[in-house]
């Protein structure tokens, strides 16, 4: 990052708020020339004869035109593909990353609105997704953020003791989790939603890593008593990291208020078109998804015959595991040709702790072998 001059620090100062310059840009590691495991991307491309079907479709797309009646069709594919229930809406986002801060907007009550008279709260287990803090803050929310216990299950008395303290706008639950890639007890996440219920807040059900886990509340959203509940989607673990879609279901209601605050043109006529291709597609994205569940357990069972790893449980295309020496075995997996995430630095409980994106068959066996040589150099 180059230093500003004498000049322009001198504007900077006066004109960008402070907290945004002492802050760090989103870390993207350079990636060129490594096998790519350090973004839970899906690793598989279209088939050819697919390829060739979306640049077709992609090339008669009125690219002079502002997207308009494409978004509508893409919405009603959407609610089908993922089973909206009856009474629930569905608005567009450019990623799940602009429906967070959407969200953040929405809910930035000024100060004297709220029960404290302070600015709403975002609440959010620790380590989880970086951007509900940052968005909170950038909006002008304050951020409640509660550690997960050692093995990474949620603390329900810290939980629930923190709602009752902070009265959260937005109480968001990654299900799965990132960075530890676990769904958690759904007795205690029952408990934590009525708690949020009963001081008047939303809770956000992200379900970025849908295609890959077990449980859903997509249906339970729309139970009685639940109104205040939300389920965030992204299409980037279907298959279109590239595209930048993401999707926020909840009570018609609910959705029609949140909607307002969404930028008219948010999603481009192109990604909405590649997103509707994907749809009509959807077979082969659930075929990609079947293979990645069963690459996952492939290489969880390597991981656990490794002398010097842990493996956490995963219900997502990553695995969380923690070795004696983090950084070094990162270090050695990239000098062989490995990308990984260190993840060690992000919270005191992920201390010692890599992220391995779940990656085509191929890419799978040169991470074991590239780890298993990593671990035994490590304990010479």
């Amino acid at each position: 990052m180059s230093p500003p001059s004498p000049t322009l620090a001198a504007r900077l100062q006066r004109t960008v708020r402070q907290d945004v310059q002492s802050m760090h840009a989103y870390a993207i590691q350079p990636s060129a020339g490594f096998v790519k495991l350090d973004a839970m991307e899906n690793p598989f491309r279209l088939p050819p004869e697919l390829q060739q079907a979306l640049g077709e479709r992609l090339a008669a797309v009125a690219i002079n035109r502002y997207p308009g009646a494409r978004q509508n069709d893409l919405v009603a594919a959407l609610a089908a593909h993922a089973q909206l229930p009856a009474g629930c809406k569905l608005m567009l986002g450019n990623g799940s990353d602009e429906l967070i801060d959407l969200l953040s907007v929405a809910c930035d009550v000024p100060p004297g609105g709220t029960p404290d008279g302070r600015s709403p709260v975002v609440l959010a287990p620790l380590p989880g997704f970086v951007m509900y803090e940052m968005s909170a803050k950038l909006r002008g929310l304050r951020f409640a953020g509660v550690p997960l216990t050692a093995d990474f299950q949620l603390d329900e008395a810290a939980m629930l003791d923190a709602i009752a303290t902070h009265r959260p706008a937005l109480t968001y639950i990654a299900y799965p989790n990132n960075p530890t890639a676990n769904l958690w007890d759904d007795a205690v996440i029952d408990r934590i939603v009525g708690a949020v219920g009963a001081q008047q807040g939303f809770v956000v059900f992200d379900e970025a890593y849908q295609p890959f886990a077990s449980r859903t509340w997509m249906q339970r959203m729309a139970l009685p008593g639940n109104e205040h509940v939300l389920v965030l989607r992204t299409m980037s673990k279907f298959g279109l990291a590239g595209v930048r879609l993401g999707y926020l279901c909840g009570a018609a209601a609910l959705i029609d208020e949140i909607d307002k605050v969404r930028p008219p043109y948010n999603v481009s006529v192109l990604n909405a078109e590649a997103a509707l291709f994907a749809l009509e597609h959807a077979d082969e994205y659930a075929r990609q998804a079947a293979v990645l569940r069963s690459e996952r357990a492939r290489l969880q069972a390597a991981l656990r015959e490794m002398p010097g790893l842990h493996v956490y449980p995963s219900e997502a295309n990553m695995i969380l595991v923690r070795v004696a020496d983090s950084k070094r075995i990162f270090e050695g997996l990239k000098a062989r040709g490995v990308l990984v995430k260190h993840i060690a630095g992000l919270h005191p409980l992920l201390a010692n702790c890599l992220r391995l994106t779940v990656g085509a068959p191929p890419e799978n066996d040169l991470m074991i072998q590239a780890l298993t040589e990593s671990l035994r150099e490590s304990q010479r």
